[in-house]
């Protein structure tokens, strides 16, 4: 594989993943972590990517957003239009981080009253702001590569409530081995949320399906709806819709 095929293809993970391990590129491309690591320097000195220690992250998270580095912008704004549709009048609703969940917020009716509890301080800044929901942010430590809360005291306060609802973004998601992700501190918040809450929806762009990482948030059974950019009856997602709600 040729040096720019290599570095368009840890771009694209890296856009879909929020970020990526150098180990983990190693792996999959069958080079070595040096070469791996000088890509991640060459596309971070071209502004591509943010270096971190022993990988790197995606610019399409990285607060303050540029519109024109959020990676897929137009599906994640159809899928938080979708998403909206799902939560009724005085529902109380759960949400995670994001940028599809900020497109989510942005798309939210006004008007429409119910509690909404957010582990994202920049999604609860964006459902403040437009509209009349109750919001209620659940606090922590902040996870840099994330913007969400994470740690014991959210998932302490996680246990004291139960939502009808909660929204989880997606790293990866197959159905062989459902909802799936990198970060163990975010899983567990994941976790957490999903104990909590009565109905689970996963918000997710069409790449990241038929997608693995290394460590397990829960099955596909688990799952309530899925909510893409594909019509629902796409053929990609046949599969989904014999265990899910495709939406």
């Amino acid at each position: 594989m040729l040096k720019e095929e290599r570095q368009s293809y840890i771009l694209k993970q890296i856009n879909l993943h929020n970020r990526v391990l150098s180990a983990d590129m190693s792996d999959k491309l069958g080079v070595s972590e040096d070469t791996i690591r000088r890509d991640l320097n060459e596309l971070a000195e071209n502004g591509k990517v943010t270096k971190v220690y022993g990988g790197a992250l995606s610019k399409s998270y990285q607060f303050p957003f540029q519109e024109n580095e959020v990676y897929a912008r137009d599906a994640k704004k159809i899928i938080g239009v979708k998403t909206t549709k799902l939560i009724k009048p005085g529902m109380t609703v759960l949400a995670g981080g994001g940028t599809t969940m900020l497109e989510m917020a942005k798309a939210f009716p006004k008007n429409l009253q119910c509690t909404f509890f957010t582990i994202s301080p920049l999604v609860a800044l964006e459902m403040a702001e437009r509209s009349h929901a109750e919001v209620i942010l659940i606090g922590g430590r902040l996870s840099k590569s994330s913007n969400v809360s994470i740690g014991s005291q959210v998932i302490n306060q996680l246990s004291e409530i139960k939502v009808d609802l909660c929204l989880l973004g997606t790293n990866s998601l197959s159905v062989e081995e459902g909802l799936t992700d990198s970060d163990w501190e975010i899983i567990q918040i994941k976790k957490a949320m999903l104990r909590c809450s009565e109905k689970i929806a996963l918000l997710s762009i069409a790449e990241k399906l038929n997608s693995v990482q290394k460590m397990k948030v829960c099955s596909l059974s688990n799952i309530h709806y899925l909510i893409t950019d594909l019509d629902p009856k796409h053929q990609s997602l046949e599969k989904f819709a014999n265990q899910v709600h495709v939406i």
